[in-house]
């Protein structure tokens, strides 16, 4: 007979990888139910800055869950590469931001958190073709390669004892007053202690379904697509990540260069366009000349599970007593995902939180 996890979550994604770490680290037992393969939404598709794009430009609450996921990164990333043998890449590789029009605010932000800036000085643009406004230069700012990210947490859950379950998927809960008893799947029933919704993009129209008597509750969660392009280029091409105006590069280890992103209210339609492929063209190769001899090998589309102000929502449900929700990461998921699922943990097992819960709250505006 199968025993029962203490803690069931719905969604694959980063933020559900995570969460469920925090919780098997505290000495709960896991189940992760997947409708496709484990990661491959918009953790799969990001580009994997461990920053938020111009983060004094942003609410207070996502500082929050940043600054305290940039202290958990590195003994992460260590973690995970000894303990599930995939290397994760989390690379302090720094970032270069072209435009600065309000520095001021971004210097006031950067000294706040004790985030290392400098001004970023003629060296930092001979490969660059831009004009400059009071170019900073973040040397400690780090990147992950998002799917080597994903396959590190998932082998390392596993052999942490984790149940998951992919192409897993769910019909209907079964609700017995204010407690979920149940799921309902293609291939029957599973009881369920504690349920946590981490499904990303698709968390907000999931309660809707499962429980439509809540569904004017439910979370206001919405998709925004947003694709990239990939370049092969070499180790030297260049050696470090840079943001111009709302679009950037990023190199990985291997020399391999990403272009992005596109911000798209397109539902959950995830079919690159050669409108954006064009766009994303034309950026790299004006920012960047030198990437003009180098293939393009790649180009995709993620959908982000976007809310009105970036806000992630972290809570548990006020009326259903063993539901929890940790979604709505938005483009932040893998900046602000340690931290988030160290609230998660925190709500859910009744620990002091590191992070102050409330502008997390189902009933707070994001």
């Amino acid at each position: 007979m199968t025993s029962t996890s203490d803690i069931t979550l719905i969604g694959g994604g980063i933020i559900g990888l995570m969460t469920a770490r925090e919780l098997l680290a505290a000495g709960a037992s896991v189940t992760i139910l997947e409708r496709g393969l484990i990661g491959q939404e918009s953790s799969w598709a990001g580009g994997g800055i461990l920053l938020p794009l111009y983060p004094w430009r942003q609410s207070d609450a996502i500082t929050r869950l940043v600054v305290q996921s940039l202290q958990l990164y590195p003994a992460l990333a260590s973690r995970l590469k000894a303990g599930s043998g995939l290397d994760p890449e989390w690379t302090p590789c720094g970032l270069l931001i072209t435009k600065n029009p309000d520095v001021t605010a971004a210097v006031n932000w950067c000294r706040t958190n004790n985030i290392r800036h400098e001004p970023a000085g003629p060296q930092f643009f001979d490969r660059f073709d831009t004009e400059p406004d009071h170019p900073l230069w973040l040397p400690d700012i780090a990147q992950v390669r998002n799917p080597r990210l994903v396959k590190s947490l998932k082998q390392d859950l596993l052999n942490q004892g984790a149940d998951i379950r992919e192409h897993c998927e769910i019909t209907g809960l079964v609700l017995v007053g204010n407690r979920i008893t149940a799921i309902k799947t293609a291939s029957g029933h599973l009881p369920v202690r504690q349920l946590v919704l981490t499904a990303g993009a698709w968390t907000g129209r999931l309660f809707r379904q499962l429980i439509p008597e809540l569904s004017a509750a439910a979370p206001s969660i919405a998709p925004v697509k947003g694709q990239m392009l990939l370049f092969e280029a070499r180790p030297d091409t260049l050696p470090y990540m840079v943001l111009d105006g709302d679009q950037y590069l990023i190199p990985r280890r291997d020399g391999r260069i990403l272009a992005g992103s596109t911000v798209e209210r397109a539902d959950f339609d995830k079919n690159p366009s050669p409108e954006a492929r064009e766009r994303l063209l034309e950026f790299a190769f004006r920012l960047m000349p030198s990437l003009k001899p180098f293939p393009l090998i790649h180009h995709w589309a993620g959908v982000r599970p976007g809310t009105e102000h970036g806000i992630p929502y972290i809570d548990r449900h006020p009326d259903i007593v063993n539901l929890s929700i940790n979604a709505g990461h938005f483009r932040n998921g893998l900046a602000m995902g340690p931290a988030s699922a160290q609230l998660m943990a925190d709500l859910i097992l009744n620990r002091p939180p590191k992070v102050d819960p409330e502008p997390y709250r189902l009933s707070s505006p994001h």
